[in-house]
């Protein structure tokens, strides 16, 4: 039996439509992202469903027989800078999971702001390398396929692109998918058949086996060498350290930060062994006001490029690092983070004091109303885990340390 689990329904039955799934005949329930999000309905959720949404909810998940066989997250925004990694952190749940992911993200989007000439914003290549780090991590796919654009043929005149009322993107004509990406497009094409390939791979070997076959398969093949084709083309032989968000990214060694962070050593307390066992420490500084989008992707991205030698984060050759703050360092590499924009550690305790409304918790059971019930056992199971905010939940997956100017957060194992 097969199951699509959505956030847009449109978007569910374009996928089935247009792959063989529309001979399965697959039921449809929706996707409800976190109990922060739903608590109404999250608990709900199957647990094989929900493992992979402890970061994040991607757009589509696709099971048979209550196994989930892989993700979809499809994205038409801009892809410069640390924006294209906003959603990563949803392929990265899927694929931890041994969960095939599949990334539709436009090549680039038509630009028009008042005073300033019409423009393309392209995609941060780098996007390619992260995705192929983590499928040599866990052999599972993580492909990214393009949204349809008028960008090949018009990317010296923007202008002139035939959908620039839709930033020069392509969208499907067919009645009720207007939202979708065009399904004739070469790149859609050969993302149905990818999905095709997955499905039939694992109807043929099992959920277990057919994943391990799937990097050999051709269609699956074929993509992942032309991501790496893109990655080398639109680079242009740049440094990848230059590009963001390794560009927001330090090297220290560790004893730095331990050096910092000694401060907080009191009472008898000393900062464990997690971080003295790795060397060095990558830093990722983000000189902004506390949020999420688009950093916390942006963290994950930087684990699996600088950091991640493994499944886990245990599994690290260097320490990561997060910084709301400016980052100084002097000619003794003594480590200072200065204020310029009003961050605070208690900016992040007040999002994560947010999320204790949805604790059920500290409820007796006469308190507890009838629909609470599955859900309270859900939470005893499961602590806050589903029931914190999406960045804080990316940031204290991802972050072994969380530093701002007044105040850190540290793994101690």
């Amino acid at each position: 039996m097969y199951r699509v689990w959505y956030s847009t329904e449109g978007f569910a039955d374009y996928i089935i439509k247009n792959t063989i799934l529309s001979t399965k005949h697959p039921m449809k329930n929706r996707i409800y992202e976190s109990d922060a999000n739903n608590p109404r309905n999250f608990h709900s959720v199957p647990d094989h469903i929900r493992k992979i949404l402890y970061l994040d909810a991607p757009d589509l998940i696709v099971e048979m027989n209550n196994e989930p066989i892989f993700a979809i997250e499809v994205s038409k925004e801009a892809g410069t800078g640390h924006n294209v990694f906003q959603r990563f952190a949803r392929i990265a749940a899927a694929v931890e999971n041994n969960v095939p992911a599949f990334y539709i993200y436009p090549e680039a989007v038509i630009i028009q702001r008042k005073g300033q000439r019409t423009r393309w914003d392209k995609i941060n290549p780098l996007i390619f390398r992260t995705l192929e780090a983590v499928m040599n991590l866990y052999s599972v796919p993580a492909l990214l396929y393009y949204f349809p654009s008028d960008f090949q043929q018009n990317s010296l005149n923007p202008s002139d692109s035939p959908n620039k009322s839709n930033k020069g993107l392509k969208f499907d004509r067919q009645i009720g998918f207007e939202d979708c990406p065009d399904s004739l497009s070469d790149s859609m094409q050969k993302l149905f058949n990818a999905l095709d390939e997955v499905i039939c791979t694992i109807e043929q070997y099992g959920v277990g086996e057919g994943r391990k076959k799937l990097l050999d398969n051709m269609f699956i093949s074929q993509q992942k060498e032309y991501m790496l084709r893109q990655f080398n083309e639109k680079s242009h032989n740049e440094d990848i350290d230059k590009m963001s968000p390794l560009s927001a990214v330090k090297q220290l060694p560790t004893r730095c930060l331990l050096d910092y962070l000694s401060k907080y050593e009191k009472n008898n307390y000393k900062i464990g062994e997690l971080l003295r066992t790795r060397e060095y420490s990558i830093i990722y500084q983000i000189n902004a006001r506390f949020r999420g989008d688009p950093y916390a992707g942006a963290l994950a991205a930087i684990d699996y490029l600088k950091c991640r030698e493994g499944r886990t984060f245990e599994d690290r050759r260097n320490n990561l690092i997060l910084v709301f703050g400016k980052i100084l360092i002097d000619e003794d590499q003594k480590l200072a983070i200065i204020d310029e924009n009003g961050d605070t550690i208690n900016d992040f305790f007040k999002d994560v004091q947010a999320c204790s409304n949805y604790n059920l918790l500290l409820k007796n059971y006469q308190d507890l109303r009838t629909r609470e019930i599955s859900r309270y056992l859900m939470q005893v199971r499961y602590g806050s885990t589903f029931s914190k905010l999406k960045h804080i939940r990316v940031y204290s997956y991802f972050a072994d340390a969380i530093i701002f100017p007044d105040g850190a957060l540290w793994r101690d194992n």
